[in-house]
């Protein structure tokens, strides 16, 4: 009797997946499809090539700081295009076989506070969109730089509905304009809009319309997350404010953590457990929370707080087996360490140098690590010791930005180039 139920809940769970147009190995949105950086996959090395590693493709992508999302045989990101001697944000969708654009959408005008595109080492590394694209397969989802929610068709690009966040949220501009990304959970998107009691926004995917709207909090760079604590359904946003937690069907507020904010916030939460984790440069810092739930009420306890110091400036760490992986460092363009934190008393574990304000995720107990200059590192998740299992230069341009993992292939980007590379074939291949 247990097999037949777990045979037609399967079932079930292929026709939904089938229905939403993507695939169980698609990489959906920013952090990947798990919301935490990590993929489901497997990951077999069996040894590293001895012969220089090639992409299946490479193209050109023209500036910009925006991952990749991977959805139904589409790679999405979001680039800088000049139209008619004027920049602009312009979603691609490129054909993951081929790495040929299939097409561009104009979002809107591409102009920022701050950055440039000079400097190798400085934080001018190319102006840019700074969000990244969502996809359920047969959409495409975009918060742009102006507080414009997109949805366009995956298929050719067609607007199927947009939200002007400002004009109907009374959502705020914020310093170098939005980084965050919208993040999608069943039917609704989540994303913080910035405005006076309707700040958090939940909204449906398919229609554009605000399902529910609750608190004052102003906004912040870094993107929300959905996971589950004591059995709850919650996503969990970061604003200038702090953590706050809420119910994803209705907005209700659940709790609250506060975090101090200074300049910009821009790395999202962590979640293992019942314990949330936090972080932010500018001289905030890195704090962690148990989020405990009795007698029908939510508490948040400060397990510790580290101030200026393990500071994720714009990358988010991934976590497993209670040590979270990833770069803390700030402004260490270029040299800054690849570091293993344990989640519960914030004790660092290790620190291996090198890599700058790159990005980390997850796959199969390994780190996929890249570095500000576009290399590519694999090494063991293991809190004992740091385990490099190979390397690769993989791209040029100042690359600040996640991979993605989809289907054994690892796609990367810069602000001058986007590669795919078949991790199944020269890693799992039999010597």
């Amino acid at each position: 009797m247990g097999n037949k139920k777990l045979k037609i809940t399967l079932l079930i769970v292929a026709i939904i997946t089938k229905s939403n147009g993507s695939h169980a190995d698609d990489w959906t949105q920013y952090r990947g499809p798990n919301f935490d950086g990590s993929s489901s996959e497997k990951l077999k090395i069996n040894d590293w090539p001895k012969t220089k590693i090639k992409p299946t493709w490479k193209k050109p992508t023209r500036l910009g700081f925006s991952s990749l999302s991977v959805a139904n045989s589409r790679v999405f990101t979001i680039v800088m295009e000049n139209i008619e001697e004027v920049e602009r944000e312009a979603c691609i969708a490129i054909n993951y076989k081929t790495g040929e654009k299939i097409w561009s959408k104009i979002l809107n005008i591409a102009k920022y506070d701050g950055g440039g595109n000079s400097g190798a080492k400085n934080n001018k590394g190319g102006d840019g969109p700074r969000t990244t694209p969502s996809s359920d397969g047969e959409r495409v989802f975009i918060l742009d730089g102006r507080m414009v929610l997109h949805c366009l068709g995956a298929e050719n690009g067609d607007k199927i509905w947009s939200v002007n966040l400002v004009k109907k949220h009374d959502a705020k501009a914020i310093r170098w304009q939005n980084a965050a990304a919208p993040i999608i959970d069943g039917d609704l998107i989540f994303v913080c809009g910035g405005g006076e009691k309707q700040s958090l926004l939940g909204i449906n995917k398919f229609t554009g319309e605000t399902e529910w709207k609750s608190e004052s909090d102003s906004m912040t760079h870094a993107s929300p997350i959905v996971t589950e604590i004591h059995g709850e359904r919650q996503v969990i946003f970061l604003t200038q404010k702090g953590l706050v937690s809420c119910n994803v069907k209705n907005g209700k507020v659940l709790w609250r953590a506060s975090h101090p904010f200074k300049i910009s916030t821009a790395a999202s939460p962590i979640v293992e457990g019942n314990i949330v984790y936090c972080s932010a440069g500018y001289g905030v810092g890195a704090a962690a929370f148990e989020i405990d739930y009795k007698s029908g009420r939510y508490t948040a306890r400060q397990l510790w707080r580290k101030r200026n110091k393990l500071m994720n400036h714009w990358s988010t760490p991934v976590c497993i087996d209670g040590h979270l992986y990833g770069m803390f460092q700030f402004k260490e363009y270029g040299d800054g360490p690849l570091k293993c934190v344990d989640l519960k008393n914030g004790e660092i574990k290790w620190a291996k140098a090198g890599f700058g304000p790159g990005g980390v995720i997850l796959v199969d107990g390994k780190l996929i690590a890249t570095s500000d200059s576009g290399e590519v590192v694999i090494a063991d998740a293991s809190s004992d010791k740091y385990s490099e299992l190979g390397r690769f230069k993989a791209i040029e341009g100042k690359c600040w930005t996640h991979g993605a993992f989809s289907n054994g292939q690892f796609y990367i980007r810069s602000t001058k180039e986007i590669a795919r590379f078949n991790f199944k074939s020269f890693l799992s291949k039999k010597k």
